[in-house]
């Protein structure tokens, strides 16, 4: 098969092609896919699509008078798919369902960590040779609380990891987990508890219409004084704006993600010559305890192997029939 390969960067080019093993014709695009990049999928059989490529509707109806009949997603959400059109319109598609809950899971500990122990600060400080350990003073991760709101394959080893630091772990999700419930005690709460409890609330759930801006004035004002606040799932989890009201009044203690809900039209690309381009955005960025990292959670060797194999995987069964479990 012919693949319009969309938002392909350098980082993942070489583990696609050791996948394909040149059994498809892959076609490298960098731009996102949206309404005035369709036309590059022209002769293409299929479209592969990483986060915040637009698979509206309106896209898939085009890629359909195009010839396109299978998306092959390099992630496991796809909250940007407008599955009704796709079926609608008797196309297929296949996720990533798990690449490496690990790299997910060490990068939201990696933002607790950073941002408890003051990391960019002290390392700004001692690049211009300033010592001092005034505002710098953190906390022992030991004994405090952390609550893991979804404890699916990512929170599960989010819930591991933090077990190892001797953590209290609670947890919120529709399913509870019984091997986490007896290999590490977890408690499973109601999410307004876990709000109250914890000192740290890490978010590893899906963007759903339930779970949009699950934490937002109400929620926040559940959370302790002094909370920090985690998310490397999808930006629209968080109200951003209800973040920056605590943040500035101290309610937020610290905020750490790796996403951002409006991240669609800047993520991946570098746009530092349009800084300020999204006033929310830079306001969020003028809070010292405030840590942003560019949706890189999933960004290690293992990962961007697991991807390229798993969505050869899915193009595969599409063009041979075969069944496939990670079928959208």
């Amino acid at each position: 098969m012919k693949v319009a390969v969309y938002s392909a960067r350098a980082y993942e080019k070489e583990a696609l092609q050791n996948a394909n093993a040149q059994e498809h014709d892959l076609l490298f695009i960098d731009q996102k896919m949206q309404a005035s990049t369709l036309h590059l999928a022209y002769g293409c059989e299929a479209v592969s699509v990483f986060v915040n490529d637009e698979v509206s509707a309106e896209n898939l109806r085009g890629l359909s008078d195009l010839g396109v009949r299978f998306v092959a997603l390099r992630c496991a959400g796809y909250n940007n798919v407008d599955v009704a059109a796709l079926r609608a319109l008797k196309m297929s598609a296949a996720r990533v369902a798990a690449y490496s809950p690990y790299a997910v899971a060490e990068h939201a500990v990696a933002l607790m960590l950073a941002l408890n122990r003051k990391l960019i600060v002290a390392n700004e400080r001692v690049h211009r040779f300033n010592f001092a350990l005034d505002g710098l003073v953190g906390f022992d991760m030991h004994h405090k609380t952390v609550g893991v709101v979804g404890t699916g394959t990512i929170g599960a080893v989010a819930v591991q990891i933090l077990h190892g630091f001797g953590c209290k772990v609670v947890a919120c999700d529709k399913i509870e987990n019984q091997e986490l419930i007896s290999r590490f005690a977890l408690r499973y709460v109601s999410f307004d508890q876990l709000c109250a409890e914890s000192d740290i609330v890490s978010l590893h759930l899906p963007l759903l219409p339930d779970t949009k801006y699950m934490v937002n004035k109400n929620s926040i004002a559940k959370m302790k004084k002094g909370v920090m606040l985690i998310n490397t799932s999808r930006g629209a989890l968080i109200d951003t704006r209800a973040a920056i009201e605590a943040l500035r009044s101290g309610h937020i203690g610290a905020l750490g993600i790796d996403v951002y809900e409006a991240e669609q039209a800047l993520f991946f690309d570098d746009h530092s010559a349009a800084q300020g381009s999204d006033p929310v955005l830079a306001e969020l960025l003028t809070f010292s305890n405030v840590l942003l990292t560019g949706h890189q959670a999933f960004l290690t060797k293992e990962a961007l192997q697991n991807i390229a194999v798993a969505t050869l995987r899915n193009i595969d069964c599409f063009a041979s029939g075969e069944a496939n479990s990670n079928a959208l």
